[in-house]
C-alpha cells in the first residue's frame, strides 16, 4: 500500500482510536490499577495487592449478585429474541416497502422520551393501585391487586421493554438482506413453510440474532436503574453492588475489582464468539 494511502487511512482512523483510548483503554487501566491498590483508612495506597480479589471471594453477596445478574440477563436476552424476531420478520416480509421505515420508527419511538420517565411510567402501571391491576379488576380477571412491582417480574418487564429495540433492529437488518428466492427454492424442493423458515430464514439471520444478543446482554448485565426502581431491595444485581461499593462504602479498590470481574465476564463470550467465527471462516475457505 502506498505511503500516502496508509497515512490517509491512519488519519481517518485517528479520531476513533483517540476516542477508544481516552474513554475505554485509559479508564480500564486506571480501574485495573485501582483494583490492585489498598485503603489505609480513607487514603488510597497504590500497589500490586490481590487482597481486594481475595476479599471478593469471601463475600457471598457479590457472587450471588453476579449469578442473579447473569440469570436475569440471559432470561431477558432469550425473551427479547422470542419477541423481537416475529416483529422484525413481519416488518421485513409483511409490511410494504414504503411503510417499513415508519414501522422501524415506531419500534424505536420509546427512545424519544427520557429513560427515567419510561421507568417511572412502569412503576405507575405495575403498582398495586396502578393501571394494570385496575384494568384486571375491572374486567373481573382478579379480585385483589397482584404484587408485581418490587419483584423480579417487574424487572423482566422493564428491561425487556427498554432493550427490545436493540434486538429488533439487527434482526431486521439481517432479514431485509435475505433473498426471497431462497425460500421459494426450498419450498420447490419439498419443504413446508415452517421447514423453510427453520432451515433457511433462521440460519441466514443468525448474525443479526447474535448481534442483537450482544447489544442486549452487555448493557443489561450491569443495569442499575431498572432493578433499583422496579425490583426494589429484593433484587440484587451487580450494578447495584458496584454503586454501593463506590458511593456508599467508599471502597473504590474493591469496587474496581468487582468491575474488572464484570468486564471479564462480558469479554469472555465475545472472544469465544470471535474465535468460533474465525474457525468457521477458515473451514469455509
Amino acid at each position: 500500500m502506498p505511503l500516502r494511502d496508509r497515512t490517509l487511512g491512519w488519519g481517518l482512523a485517528a479520531p476513533a482510536l483517540l476516542w477508544t483510548v481516552a474513554f475505554f483503554v485509559v479508564p480500564f487501566v486506571v480501574m485495573g490499577a485501582m483494583s490492585l491498590a489498598t485503603l489505609d483508612g480513607r487514603t488510597l495506597v497504590w500497589g500490586l495487592s490481590l487482597s481486594n480479589y481475595a476479599e471478593i471471594a469471601e463475600k457471598a453477596y457479590i457472587w450471588r449478585a453476579i449469578l442473579v445478574s447473569l440469570e436475569i440477563t440471559l432470561t431477558v436476552t432469550a425473551l427479547s429474541v422470542l419477541l423481537a424476531y416475529p416483529l422484525a420478520w413481519i416488518i421485513a416480509f409483511r409490511v410494504p416497502q414504503r411503510w417499513q421505515r415508519l414501522a422501524l420508527l415506531l419500534a424505536i419511538l420509546p427512545f424519544w422520551t427520557s429513560f427515567l420517565i419510561r421507568v417511572y411510567a412502569w412503576m405507575g402501571i405495575l403498582s398495586n393501585e396502578g393501571l394494570l391491576n385496575s384494568l384486571l379488576i375491572q374486567i373481573g380477571l382478579i379480585s385483589e391487586p397482584l404484587t408485581i412491582l418490587n419483584t423480579n417480574t417487574a424487572v423482566y418487564i422493564g428491561v425487556v421493554y427498554t432493550y427490545l429495540p436493540f434486538m429488533i433492529l439487527p434482526i431486521y437488518s439481517a432479514l431485509e438482506k435475505m433473498d426471497d428466492s431462497l425460500l421459494e427454492a426450498a419450498e420447490d424442493l419439498g419443504c413446508s413453510r415452517l421447514q423453510a423458515f427453520w432451515l433457511v430464514t433462521v440460519p441466514l439471520s443468525k448474525q443479526g440474532i447474535i448481534a442483537g444478543c450482544f447489544l442486549v446482554f452487555i448493557p443489561v448485565v450491569g443495569e442499575f436503574v431498572i432493578p433499583s426502581l422496579l425490583g426494589g431491595s429484593g433484587t440484587l444485581m451487580i450494578g447495584k453492588v458496584l454503586f454501593e461499593e463506590f458511593f456508599n462504602n467508599r471502597d473504590w479498590p474493591v469496587a474496581s475489582a468487582v468491575a474488572v470481574i464484570l468486564l471479564l465476564i462480558l469479554i469472555l463470550p465475545i472472544v469465544l464468539f470471535q474465535r468460533n467465527e474465525q474457525k468457521q471462516r477458515e473451514a469455509e475457505g
